[in-house]
């Protein structure tokens, strides 16, 4: 299996490894094994209000610069920093992508 994905538990990653030895041995094509990679992945979080602000905060960022990097408007961030609105799957998911790796993964 190749990525840094890390398995939730003990026995996921028994579980990996079994996958790994079948696949290496042609018996688990490579989108089964994608499958099994996906299952090693932590759930994004959920970005309220006060975390958004704290991680633009964080980074030193404008509203304007975050609007840019996610590629939304400003309003909607500033709804979502004021909890009139909340960030859907695609912007959640890149937020925790820059709380995790750093703003550097998403540029």
């Amino acid at each position: 299996m190749t990525g840094t994905a890390k398995p939730k538990s003990r026995i996921m990653e028994a579980v990996h490894e079994g996958a790994r030895d079948l696949h290496r041995l042609g018996f688990i094509d490579k989108r089964k094994m994608q499958k099994y990679k996906l299952l090693c992945l932590e759930p994004v979080q959920d970005y309220d209000a006060a975390k958004i602000k704290a991680l633009r905060k964080r980074l030193q960022l404008s509203q304007a610069v975050l609007a840019s990097v996610l590629n939304t408007s400003v309003s909607t961030v500033r709804k979502w920093e004021v909890g009139d609105k909340r960030p859907s799957g695609p912007s959640q998911k890149l937020l925790d992508i820059i709380e995790r790796k750093g703003l550097e993964s998403v540029l």
